[in-house]
């Protein structure tokens, strides 16, 4: 016989889920429809030629662009030659080949034909020992750095020392930059001196490929798993991060395409050696602003900023998602004195409790709410019509949002054909049965084992081109 104190944990435990559930939905209920208004808006305003005429009569910050490197032969000559012919007057390119074990190194001294130059005797952040540091001869603004292996943080404090502009741009080695990338972010630094750090929405370039002059030319994924990273993507990337750099309330700026100014990078320390190290420096840049009254701001442009490769395979999308949510405990788990502390602002009250309850715990809730809707079925506590409630609020009510959050990124690029755009509707139904379980039950796992920060490796494809 079941004891009326389990059976009132089992409930307990019912009332946090399906408050965790309703919470996790309306929040992007939220983010979506405030979204929505903002990107028509700022679409219709760029189609009438007015947005791209005032960026290309403003005075722009030179930029760092800074491309840490491990294992990337397949794709880094592609993605070095695309931001060698991005729009922009004054910016030099670093790219760290991090003690890659490929490769790697070979192929940009032959692409771009480099030659050793002397290394720096002094540099203020510390990193693992460089080798070598090799200048183009082709390009008098690449500069290759070929350094023991030290991880990705360790590998763009390198970049960060080598660096001559004021604001730097962490960007990953598979990332194919948009031509106008940079004057659209740099505009926010020089229009408005408080912001910290800057990024823009991150495009899956799956399926696409790119022209010569790295022009895109969308395509759809071959697997399922693929084209619902593009339509998570539109939901927890394009949606949620609009909505947290209205409220100034931003704490994360992707590593595949993030600007930051590196005076301040340069006063916290550079780069900590964490699992997420991109959310790991803009809770570090807010907390040092905060505690020294700095007004300071983190932004978000809802454009295509870039291009990147998601994990193809399950296994490496798996890979993936398991380090972002370490990555994310461990960065709560860090900064837990700024948590419910006014003293913080926005960031205290609202964007950290968000990323608390909301994501770290969102497996744990959801995970244990499936297993006591089952328990007090089995019970009698509860009848198929409350089973068939859940399934509405968790399954119907996700793919609603899954569908309203693509119609996002159609505004983005308007130039998806109907036949893929049912396609991605289609998957979108799909999702909360085999998809979205997969993930939170990696999720799961990571969140008790976030301490352990092995990385794994992503496999990574060729970047299609074609000839047009």
């Amino acid at each position: 016989m079941i004891s009326h104190h389990f059976i009132l944990i089992l409930l307990l435990s019912q009332i946090i889920y399906l408050i965790n559930l309703v919470a996790t939905n309306l929040t992007s209920m939220l983010f979506i429809f405030y979204t929505l208004p903002e990107i028509i808006v700022h679409y219709f305003t760029e189609k009438s030629g007015l947005f791209k005429s005032y960026i290309r009569s403003q005075t722009h910050i030179p930029v760092s662009v800074l491309v840490p490197a491990y294992n990337e032969e397949i794709t880094v000559v592609n993605s070095v030659a695309s931001l060698l012919n991005i729009d922009f007057s004054e910016y030099e390119v670093i790219v760290i080949n991090d003690g890659s074990k490929d490769s790697t190194l070979e192929r940009l001294i032959e692409a771009f034909r480099l030659y050793p130059i002397p290394t720096i005797p002094y540099l203020p952040l510390s990193h693992a020992p460089i080798r070598q540091v090799y200048r183009s001869s082709i390009y008098n603004n690449l500069t290759v750095v070929d350094k023991e292996n030290g991880g990705k943080a360790d590998a763009l404090n390198v970049g960060i020392n080598l660096s001559h502009y004021p604001i730097f741009c962490s960007l990953d080695a598979d990332t194919i930059l948009e031509r106008d990338a940079l004057l659209k972010t740099t505009l926010l630094f020089a229009q408005d001196k408080s912001i910290i750090s800057a990024g823009g929405y991150i495009g899956i370039s799956n399926g696409s490929s790119f022209d010569k002059n790295h022009n895109v030319k969308l395509g759809l994924p071959s697997t399922f798993n693929e084209r619902m990273q593009i339509v998570e993507y539109s939901r927890g990337f394009l949606a949620g991060r609009t909505f947290w750099s209205a409220i100034n309330g931003l704490l994360i700026v992707s590593g595949a395409f993030g600007l930051f100014r590196k005076d301040l990078v340069m006063k916290i320390g550079g780069y900590r050696h964490t699992t997420g190290e991109d959310f790991d420096l803009v809770i570090r840049m807010r907390r040092y602003c905060y505690d020294n009254k700095i007004p300071h701001k983190v932004s978000f442009i809802s454009d295509i900023m870039c291009w990147t490769q998601a994990p193809s395979d399950f296994q490496s999308l798996l890979k993936q998602r398991s380090r972002w949510q370490k990555g994310l405990v461990e960065c709560l788990f860090y900064n837990k004195k700024m948590i419910f502390n006014p003293r913080y602002g926005i960031i205290g009250l609202f964007t950290l409790p968000y990323y608390l309850f909301i994501e770290a715990l969102n497996p744990l809730i959801t995970f244990l709410g499936s297993i006591t809707v089952f328990l007090l079925y089995l019970a009698g506590y509860i009848n198929q019509d409350t089973i068939i409630l859940f399934f509405m609020l968790e399954f119907v009510w996700g793919m609603a949002l899954n569908i309203f959050s693509f119609w996002l990124k159609i505004f983005i690029q308007h130039s998806y054909p109907f036949n893929i755009i049912l396609k991605f509707i289609l998957d979108s139904m799909i999702e909360p049965f085999y998809y979205k379980p997969m993930i939170k039950m990696e999720q799961l796992i990571a969140t008790f084992t976030f301490l352990n920060s092995d990385w794994g490796e992503i496999k990574r494809q060729k970047i299609g081109e074609n000839d047009d």
